[in-house]
């Protein structure tokens, strides 16, 4: 079971919230939504597929040739939101203590 996701498994849940894509239409989003900063080869994105298909969290669709079509189970989509709370809730932790933190003056 998957504890936490890679940033890369992040964006390729992302990519599944509002349609069905294959790969290549998945690290196209990645790359498009991260302006470049994310990059999926095939290795990696198939990789993470086939780890989220073991999990359920996502199924695949259709088959043409070697085109295959993916989308978000349920659970899959429960997984994304649990994620991006949990990703929140560190933002906020980082915030609070910006808020808190006091620069020490150096002593020269």
């Amino acid at each position: 079971m998957l504890e936490t996701l890679t940033e890369s498994m992040l964006y390729v849940l992302m990519a599944l919230l509002r349609e069905e894509r294959c790969g290549t239409e998945i690290a196209d989003f990645v790359s498009a939504k991260t302006g470049g900063r994310v990059r999926l080869g095939p290795g990696t994105l198939y990789t993470i597929l086939a780890k989220f298909q073991e999990e359920a969290l996502i199924q695949e669709t259709a088959v043409e040739g070697r085109r295959r079509t993916y989308a978000l189970t349920q659970a899959g989509r429960a997984r994304y939101w649990d994620e991006v709370a949990r990703l929140r809730a560190c933002i906020a932790d980082a915030e609070e203590e910006e808020r808190l933190w006091k620069p020490v003056p150096c002593a020269d």
